[in-house]
């Protein structure tokens, strides 16, 4: 398709003509205009630079990184952490109560998405966040290393291997519907498998967690 026809096209639409399908007319799929070629060529057949960037098709805005690499946690047992935006303020102490919102996957199953704090809600239906103590060995090691190591406001994604995942099955935090849970559990301890010695594969977790808030104890 030459640049010609590409520009009957345009005028087409301009003029409310609806394009005949046919090769001569129609965009390809492999023609990849950007959007300053996009506004050249409405501009130039007399359309407002609103109006030509209207045909352009939506891209979805690249996600904002402050990092881009994993990087492993010192002293945190193998975790490794990509900061997707970093926080303010102070970190947080052991004995520190905090607040986090996360996304919790399994990655044996395809990245299964087995919780998420956004899925609980308060008595007003907002999303309620998961709270814990910092060093009172209630949750993964995993998560307390990495939340030790945030700011409030601060988002990460995590991957955390199996020896810093869950050890047992009371261990937080634990999705609050009972067939997730089920499936978690078995997918980790799946005897058959550790006795294969996939062991070390089973029990990985990815983790998007949002440090929400600290309070000081």
């Amino acid at each position: 398709m030459s640049l010609c026809d590409w520009r009957l096209w345009l005028l087409r639409w301009k003029n409310g003509a609806k394009p005949r399908a046919s090769t001569c007319c129609a965009p390809p799929a492999s023609l990849d205009l950007g959007r300053r070629h996009l506004i050249a060529l409405g501009v130039s057949l007399g359309l407002s630079a609103q109006n030509a960037v209207a045909i352009e098709q939506p891209k979805s805005p690249p996600p904002a990184s402050k990092s881009s690499q994993f990087y492993e946690i010192q002293g945190s047992g193998g975790v490794k952490a990509l900061d997707i935006r970093l926080g303010a303020g102070k970190y947080p102490n052991p004995g520190d109560k905090v607040a986090i919102h996360y996304y919790g996957r399994l990655a044996a199953k395809q990245g299964w998405r087995f919780d998420s704090t956004y899925d609980h809600k308060d008595e007003d239906g907002n999303p309620k966040p998961f709270v814990f103590t910092i060093g009172s060995n209630n949750v993964i090691a995993g998560l307390d290393s990495a939340v030790r190591t945030m700011k409030p406001g601060g988002i990460r994604r995590l991957i955390i291997p199996p020896s810093q995942g869950y050890q047992s099955t009371t261990q937080d935090p634990l999705p609050p519907n009972i067939f997730d849970r089920q499936r978690l559990f078995t997918t980790i301890f799946n005897p058959t498998r550790v006795a294969n010695g996939e062991s070390s594969t089973l029990g990985t977790l990815v983790f998007d967690v949002e440090l929400v808030r600290v309070t000081e104890e």
